[in-house]
């Protein structure tokens, strides 16, 4: 049974800086109080769950148990066709510590020539998971399907953004004007998904 997010204070369990501004961007004009895990200098759980969805769940019950409020948290990746979904839930794991997108970039791009694969097609994941102090758990999964380009476009956005060009576009993720990227992505399709339930 889903229920009513209140108003008020809500914790971004993520430590994703370009992640906690999108989160931001999303639930504050809605008229919630967005504070990340970042500013009250929460852990980082492990993340030992093989899908989006139990991976976003690890991050919002920690954060929701070390504050006592509502935590939101966002479990994304990459998920290309001819590699058969790689790197998935191990998106950021491909980046290295610390974190280096371009060699993350950079071997899925080295994957896809080694394959001989001619399809380029792929698609972001967002799972975004809401915990009350209660228990009670919230989950939404948003995409966005796309295809991969070389080298990498655009100082926009984060993660591989520079190279996803979404289905109908023409210009990157990292070439988009954020607001018109927040306006298609797959973090937007689920908080459509979340807003149509929760708020």
């Amino acid at each position: 049974m889903t229920r009513t997010l209140d108003k008020g204070r809500l914790v971004a369990a993520t430590h994703n800086k370009g992640k906690v501004k999108e989160l931001k961007d999303l639930f504050e004009p809605a008229g919630y109080e967005v504070v990340s895990a970042i500013e009250l200098d929460l852990e980082e759980p492990e993340e030992t769950e093989q899908t989006f969805e139990g991976n976003a769940l690890i991050k919002a019950r920690a954060a929701c148990k070390a504050t006592g409020a509502p935590a939101l948290s966002d479990d994304s990746g990459l998920e290309v066709t001819a590699l058969g979904g790689m790197p998935g839930v191990h998106t950021a794991i491909w980046a290295g510590e610390p974190r280096d997108f371009y060699v993350a970039m950079e071997k899925v791009e080295t994957l896809l020539k080694e394959s001989g694969a001619t399809d380029r097609s792929a698609r972001f994941v967002s799972t975004l998971a809401v915990v009350w102090p209660d228990g009670h758990e919230e989950v939404f999964r948003g995409t966005v399907e796309g295809d991969l380009v070389w080298p990498p476009r655009g100082e926009q956005g984060f993660g591989f953004d520079p190279v996803f060009v979404a289905k109908g576009e023409t210009i990157t993720f990292g070439e988009m004007d954020p607001k018109k990227k927040h306006a298609i992505s797959h973090r937007a399709d689920a908080f459509a998904k979340l807003k149509a339930a929760l708020l």
